[in-house]
């Protein structure tokens, strides 16, 4: 499988999300960690925002810790504005379960009530348990469950795709 070019994918999202929102004085970007986390950066810096971005962890609000687990210690949350009245996007490199955005929906609420939450993620690799989907979304592109899209950024900030594959 061709992976598709995540600059492509990166400039989509800017561009949507750019025309998306006529008053951007009331936007807010929340990055889900790591991998949206820079996406989230980069449209922050991008877009010209005025409200500083925030960066939230899923890990401790999923509801599948038990079964999954901690891969890593999860990361200090980061939100350094108000959240009420606010539109928020959360901004995601793969949407795949749902999970996460559940997960970085509830942690947002813990700060506050947003006038509204829109999420941006660069791929949607479809397989949703919960019905959470994008308003934004630089490609859709599905996978098997044992396939992941593992998103990169060199020094420069420019991201890179692969695809693992598991092996049982």
């Amino acid at each position: 499988m061709k992976l598709p070019d995540p600059e492509a994918l990166y400039a989509r999202l800017r561009n949507e999300i750019g025309n998306a929102y006529a008053d951007k004085s009331r936007l807010a970007l929340v990055g889900v960690h790591s991998g949206g986390a820079w996406i989230a950066q980069r449209l922050h810096r991008d877009l010209a925002l005025t409200l500083p971005c925030g960066f939230l962890d899923s890990a401790l609000y999923r509801d599948d810790f038990s079964s999954r687990g901690m891969k890593t210690p999860p990361k200090a949350a980061d939100m350094p504005f108000d959240v009420n009245g606010l539109n928020i996007l959360i901004v995601d490199d793969v949407l795949y379960t749902g999970r996460t955005t559940r997960a970085i929906i509830n942690h947002v609420f813990d700060y506050g009530r947003p006038a509204k939450i829109d999420l941006a993620v660069l791929l949607d690799r479809g397989g949703r348990e919960l019905p959470i989907a994008a308003s934004f979304v630089g490609q859709a592109l599905s996978l098997t469950p044992e396939q992941s899209f593992v998103l990169s950024r060199d020094d420069n900030g420019s991201f890179h795709l692969e695809m693992e594959t598991k092996h049982a």
